[in-house]
């Protein structure tokens, strides 16, 4: 075998390009926001249990992605790259972090990019990332309601998809769309035929573009009202992410 080794099945998420930070009662910033430990609305702990469930080690990556601190994962996710609004200092995806990431999934690692909408994530610099593999984050806003009395404006019907086959809605709001060129192709898209969810097969491994944070706490389901399955959504998608791990690395 070469490259990566599957046997641990770790699932790697970005502390790094993601890094947001805010004051506690002390003054001292600390990390918020799509965390495997947090446990409030906008964290990843139900997330990061149901992938403990499914066999996953959970780790975290707070530096620049490298060949070397890469090797052993086989899933890395990269969520909402900080924007100047988000960290007086964000750290920007480059074209260097593009290829030793692009190196990797040639090798047979899985990718998973979630974005959020333009107006809340750093998109320029996170295309450089999804462009590689032939998708692209565009600036718009799908999905977009004010309160809670509209939910069903954030509803996305599924039927006979192989990533969400025991999911039948799901719930997306303030998201943008995604295009997709080359062997990328569209896994999910919203009713009015945008494409929220894109994957490509690149090398022995594969990239996955997400139009949102999507998978945290507070829409699995928290706060979603009955008939929504993000919870569901959740499981079958870690389900297929298993299925992506290259055997032969």
């Amino acid at each position: 075998m070469t490259g990566l080794s599957c046997t641990a099945q770790t699932v790697k998420l970005d502390y790094y390009f993601n890094h947001e930070t805010r004051k506690v009662a002390n003054s001292q910033p600390e990390r918020f926001h799509y965390l495997w430990t947090e446990t409030d609305e906008p964290g990843y702990s139900k997330w990061g249990n149901w992938f403990k469930q499914q066999g996953f080690s959970l780790d975290t990556l707070g530096t620049a992605p490298t060949a070397a601190n890469l090797k052993g994962a086989a899933v890395y996710i990269v969520v909402d790259p900080d924007s100047k609004k988000e960290s007086a200092a964000p750290n920007y995806i480059q074209q260097k972090d593009v290829t030793v990431i692009a190196g990797w999934v040639k090798q047979g690692g899985v990718l998973v990019m979630l974005a959020n909408d333009s107006a809340n994530v750093e998109l320029p610099h996170f295309n450089l990332l999804a462009g590689a593999f032939g998708m692209h984050f565009n600036n718009d806003l799908q999905n977009h309601f004010i309160d809670d009395a509209h939910f069903e404006d954030g509803a996305i019907y599924i039927t006979n998809n192989p990533v969400f086959p025991n999911t039948k809605k799901v719930f997306m709001k303030d998201v943008c769309s995604i295009s997709t060129t080359g062997s990328a192709k569209a896994l999910l898209k919203n009713k009015k035929g945008f494409t929220v969810i894109a994957a490509a097969k690149y090398g022995k491994g594969t990239a996955v573009t997400i139009a949102d944070p999507w998978l945290y706490n507070e829409y699995v389901n928290g706060r979603l009202p009955i008939g929504f399955e993000n919870d569901k959504a959740a499981q079958d998608f870690i389900s297929w992410l298993k299925k992506q791990i290259s055997v032969q690395r």
